[in-house]
Order: structure tokens, then C-alpha cells, then sequence
């Protein structure tokens, strides 16, 4: 079996075939050529040249298929620059760490069982599935434990400041209460 003749005879139709799936002329005259060096180089594994063209088109779909997967991996590996942050989102960071200052103080406001599953999740981050083996509680109990130490901070906080946050949880600013006389927290504690 003569390779050239091979070629000359399917070439046309490998070509029809390959641009219809592809659909830049560079790619596809890339992924011709990967087809005939694979023609090349494996010719001596056909047997029978009348299967030469359908030999020929599962090489081509081979090669097709790959083509189409170094692109999606090409493009998975390349990450999208990051533009930097504008002045407003600047702003929400800033503020979001300085709410997130108070919160150590404001954690020893709470009861020991919720600062305890608190600081271990949210400080030291254990899972809540680690937390229920590491207290000796079930898991659900050990979710509760943290859902209700969250709202009793959430509380806490809410007695001093007004707090506004996007769906994110960003800050987007506060605002100190004014103090009454039966709140339970010192504006000197919170913000």
C-alpha cells in the first residue's frame, strides 16, 4: 500500500470533513497535517487498503476530538486577568475588616458553648462534622450549635450598630446605635 496514494485519494474528503467541524483554517490545516504524519507513522498497522479511507476518517475524528479538548484545557488553565479592585470595592474591604475586628471581642459576649463551636469553625476552621467528634456531640447537634451561635453574635452585634451588607455578606457601612439604657453592650465594646 502506497501512502501517497492513499492520501491523494481521501485528502479532499478529510479536509470537507475537518472543516466542517472546525471552523479556522489554521486549526484545520494543523489538524490535516496530524493526521497525515499519524497516517505515516501507523500505516504499517493497516492490513486492508479498502478500509484505508474509513482507517483514515476514525484517525481524523480522533484528531478532531482532540483538538477540541486542548482547547477546553487551554482555556481552563488560562485565567482571566483580574482587574483591580475599584475605589467602592476598596471601600466594602475596608469595611468588612473593620466590622470583622470587632468580632473577636464580641464573640466573648457569648455563651461558652457557642463561642467554643465558633471559634473552632469560623477561627480555627474545623468542620462542623470534625466539631461534633471533637465535643462529643451529634452532627446536627453540633450544626445547631453553631447556626445558634452565629444568630447570638448576629444579635450582638445588631444591639450596638446598624450594620448594611449586600447579598454577599460585604459591609457596606454602620452606623452606632444610640445607647439606651437597658442595652446590654457598651459602645466603647463595639464600633
Amino acid at each position: 500500500m502506497e501512502a501517497e496514494a492513499i492520501w491523494m485519494k481521501v485528502q479532499a474528503k478529510l479536509k470537507a470533513y475537518i472543516r466542517m467541524k472546525i471552523r479556522d483554517d489554521a486549526s484545520a490545516d494543523d489538524v490535516l497535517q496530524e493526521i497525515f504524519l499519524k497516517m505515516h507513522q501507523n500505516l504499517h498497522q493497516l492490513r486492508e487498503e479498502e478500509k484505508a479511507e474509513y482507517w483514515l476518517f476514525r484517525i481524523a475524528q480522533n484528531a478532531v476530538n482532540d483538538h477540541f479538548r486542548r482547547r477546553r484545557d487551554q482555556y481552563r488553565q488560562t485565567p482571566e486577568p483580574e482587574a483591580p479592585p475599584t475605589e467602592k470595592e476598596k471601600q466594602v474591604q475596608a469595611l468588612t475588616e473593620e466590622v470583622a475586628h470587632w468580632l473577636p471581642f464580641m464573640l466573648e459576649m457569648l455563651p461558652d458553648k457557642y463561642r467554643q463551636a465558633l471559634y473552632l469553625t469560623e477561627v480555627e476552621g474545623l468542620s462542623q462534622k470534625a466539631l461534633a467528634k471533637r465535643l462529643g456531640i451529634s452532627y446536627s447537634g453540633a450544626k445547631s450549635r453553631v447556626q445558634r451561635g452565629r444568630e447570638k453574635l448576629k444579635n450582638i452585634v445588631l444591639q450596638c450598630c446598624e450594620v448594611a451588607t449586600d447579598k454577599y455578606g460585604n459591609v457596606l457601612g454602620y452606623q452606632p446605635r444610640e445607647a439606651n439604657s437597658d442595652e446590654k453592650i457598651e459602645e466603647e465594646e463595639c464600633c
